[in-house]
């Protein structure tokens, strides 16, 4: 070529799927992987039910399904979601308000494209990959970050978010997930009526990613930012990859809260819309899709059901982890991942878990034998040992270490294993240190 074209990288890894390569090679010399890496339901033995595909197969028949929608999303859906918004009668927004993407990640690169590069978002440490990504490569820094405490059940430092607020002039939104993406904490009203009062107090604008805002359990409670947004500028990101479960459709949205009340904001969101209509439309099928399926008798009784299963997936986890030497681990009470944390002091780099192939083993050393965070060394040894592929806890920026896995697991008992399996593999590597410390010992 004549000169460089290409623009580079930002030095980041989207782990959740890179990972997936090395488990691929391990696959090739003969592990048997159990993927628990990304949150896929469908992947992991979701069954999607007789209704819903046939709630599908009517709306196909429609040649409309094939055509394009209109760029800001498919008029019905539009309308029906902004309908059942007012009916809470916390706030009112009309379907212009609603902007279609083809899946959240689209929704959350254009988001953040959109903002001038001197203005910066400040966002919940651990966050998820693709939040922190498009900050750091519309701004070409680091995240400001609050932080989530594992030591107070993944509860946000709020003294923190409010003093970064007030110090840092850049910037000029906050991100929240609710219920969280990875750590599965759930915000309780308090915290988030206080995190608006913050951004009211401070001019700021809101993003709330509330894709999982359906799937809370274990007794825990929260709202949706449109119940207590009032006046503030905000963005709640919705879709329903998770929640139908439908990730393959690629198909989230915007709900845009007082449009109209601020100049700046409504241009934010302008330069938003216009990159959108840069590739015309989003996917169709899936918006002519949702009212149907959220409308369908079935619909609610299915979701309860799933969220009655990561229960009891999340009382499994817990109650085998809680007491392993070295974790720190907190129930999941939303969403369907769980975060464990390890106490640093317990690691180093001389820590391995024994693998008797000797292919697998060499494979493995080679991915450690440079300086790595010590939780990624971990999981490449349990990858390499046991087939389990879990998503290191700094993957998703944050000093501390651990992982993310999920509870999607069909089969009770083989999740009950796998859980066994991390259990006793994360001892024998915790203990292996100590056991060649004291066989040198013995040798001299």
């Amino acid at each position: 070529m004549r000169f460089e074209i290409s623009r580079g990288g930002s030095g980041l890894t989207y782990e959740i799927r890179n990972i997936v390569l090395i488990a691929n090679k391990l696959k090739e010399l003969g592990v048997n992987i159990i993927w628990e890496n990304i949150g896929d339901p469908v992947q992991k033995g979701e069954k999607i039910p007789g209704w819903m595909k046939e709630v599908l197969t009517e709306i196909i028949k429609d040649d409309a399904s094939f055509a394009y929608s209109p760029t800001k999303g498919v008029d019905s859906t539009r309308k029906f979601l902004a309908d059942r918004l007012n009916a809470r009668g916390k706030t009112q927004i009309t379907p212009e308000d609603i902007i279609f993407f083809n899946g959240l990640g689209d929704a959350i690169a254009r988001a953040y494209s959109s903002i001038q590069v001197d203005a910066r978002m400040i966002m919940p440490e651990p966050t998820y990959s693709t939040h922190f990504m498009a900050e750091v490569l519309h701004a070409s820094f680091p995240p400001n970050t609050y932080r989530l405490n594992p030591y107070n059940g993944w509860s946000p430092d709020m003294r923190e978010l409010e003093q970064k607020v007030r110090s840092h002039r850049a910037i000029v939104g906050i991100l929240v997930i609710n219920p969280d993406n990875p750590t599965g904490f759930v915000y309780p009203e308090e915290t988030l009526r206080n995190i608006v009062r913050i951004a009211k107090e401070n001019d700021l604008f809101l993003v709330f990613d509330e894709t999982y805002i359906n799937i809370v359990f274990n007794g825990k409670k929260t709202v949706p930012l449109s119940d207590i947004v009032g006046t503030v500028p905000a963005i709640s990101m919705k879709g329903i990859s998770k929640e139908l479960p439908w990730p393959g459709s690629r198909c989230g949205w915007m709900e845009v809260y007082n449009s109209g009340k601020d100049p700046i904001f409504d241009r934010f969101i302008n330069t938003i819309l216009h990159q959108k209509m840069s590739e015309v439309c989003s996917t169709t099928l899936p918006q002519l899709a949702i009212p149907k399926i959220m409308t369908h008798p079935e619909y609610h009784n299915y979701l309860d059901e799933r969220k009655k299963h990561y229960e009891k997936l999340s009382d499994i986890a817990y109650k085998i982890l809680k007491d392993v030497p070295c974790l720190m681990v907190n129930k999941t009470n939303g969403a369907f991942y769980m975060t464990i944390v390890f106490n640093e002091s317990g690691l180093n780099s001389n820590q391995k878990i024994h693998i008797k192939n000797k292919e697998i083993r060499e494979f493995v050393e080679n991915l450690v034998k440079e300086p790595i965070e010590h939780d990624k060394r971990f999981v490449y040894y349990l990858l390499a040992a046991t087939g389990i592929c879990v998503v290191p806890l700094t993957s998703f920026f944050t000093s501390l270490l651990g992982f993310r896995m999920t509870l999607l697991d069909k089969d009770e008992a083989e999740f009950e294993q796998t859980i066994r399996t991390i259990a006793e593999k994360f001892t024998e590597y915790t203990n292996s240190s100590r056991n060649s410390i004291q066989t040198a010992i013995n040798l001299s």
